[in-house]
């Protein structure tokens, strides 16, 4: 059973975690027979009392200042350990970047979610790269010898404003697309989905990549400091995540969403920071998937021109303020129509 000294742990995983509080007990459970696993500092297993449905990690804060999705997993776990929110999942509760988080940033060295698959050990002195390698070694402990399907739900918010509020991103690893997948956004009233065409150093793509799981990244809406949410804006999303650790269909209630219009977008390009004499021609108050038309140069830096080639292109985290080498921005087009008409 869980003391009264680390109940505190599971009533609320956000304030232990930022407290830099350990377990005098690496393990326990709750009364509705729950197991609780402390892995390590913002890493909590718990695991259903019977034969667990399917394996899911649920992790925010890879990005230290995104606040909203860490607040709505710590109710998550203060839920399932008073037995307020059901669970039939193995579930794996991660809190990304804490030295961030606690420092109210982003990072303090380097981007998190551009450090996995291996790419932390090129920069051995980032105080991420240890934390990218502890993740890694944490999703694929949880993952491995598991014969039931295995999820992995990243949240995040975004900096800016977007015209669609809150979408997803699903990284490429050469796999079909998974029509489970696109039922579970709908179900968690997504309204965009974008689709990487190249592999890329984020969570998600780690974890579908390695340990193939379902994997997709969250945008909830913007960026707020703790205690500034409003987290009934992203009530669909949480619903849809209990029902995923539950192993329960679709609210009735949201017997709709198989007709929730979802748009899909696919990446044609990425715009990079090449040296600090880099330009990009969005202003900072441009939201998410705006449509600019063919021939907008939009991005300039020395030789190197970006210009819109298609009819139209969306432009999604523009952000010239990254470091040199990083990506300032994703050139997206409207692939929805053969993207859902190919999904078995």
């Amino acid at each position: 059973m869980t003391s009264s000294a680390d109940s505190r742990l599971l009533d609320d995983f956000l304030a232990y975690t930022l407290a830099g509080e350990r377990p005098a007990t690496r393990s326990g459970s709750v009364p509705s027979g729950v197991r609780w696993t402390w892995q390590g500092e913002g890493v909590l297993l718990l695991e259903p009392a019977r034969t667990p449905a399917s394996s899911v990690l649920a992790s925010a804060g890879v990005h230290g200042d995104e606040t909203a999705p860490i607040e709505m997993l710590s109710r998550l776990v203060a839920d399932i350990a008073r037995g307020r929110a059901p669970l039939a999942a193995r579930v794996l509760v991660i809190l990304g970047n804490i030295g961030a988080m606690r420092a109210g940033e982003r990072y303090i060295d380097d981007d998190l979610n551009r450090l996995f698959s291996g790419r932390h050990a090129a920069l051995r002195d980032s105080r991420e790269a240890p934390r990218a390698a502890e993740l890694e070694r944490a999703a694929l402990q949880f993952f491995a010898g598991a014969t039931h399907p295995k999820w992995h739900i990243d949240m995040h918010t975004a900096i800016r404003a977007s015209v669609f509020e809150q979408f997803a991103l699903l990284p490429h690893t050469g796999a079909p697309l998974a029509r489970a997948m696109f039922d579970w956004l709908r179900d968690a009233r997504l309204q965009a989905v974008l689709l990487h065409r190249e592999k890329g150093n984020t969570f998600t793509h780690f974890t579908a990549q390695q340990a193939g799981a379902l994997a997709c990244t969250l945008e909830l809406g913007k960026v707020r400091p703790f205690g500034e949410n409003d987290l009934a804006r992203f009530a669909a999303s949480d619903a849809a995540l209990r029902r995923l650790v539950a192993d329960e269909a679709a609210s009735e209630a949201n017997g709709t969403a198989a007709r929730t219009p979802l748009r899909v977008f696919t990446v044609i390009a990425q715009i990079d920071k090449q040296s600090e004499h880099f330009v990009l021609n969005v202003a900072s108050d441009v939201p998410n998937f705006t449509a600019f038309p063919a021939g907008t140069e939009l991005a300039h830096d020395g030789d190197y021109r970006y210009r819109v080639s298609h009819d139209e292109e969306r432009i999604v985290f523009p952000n010239p303020k990254v470091k040199p080498g990083l990506r300032a921005g994703l050139m997206v087009i409207d692939t929805t129509d053969s993207t859902l008409a190919s999904l078995s």
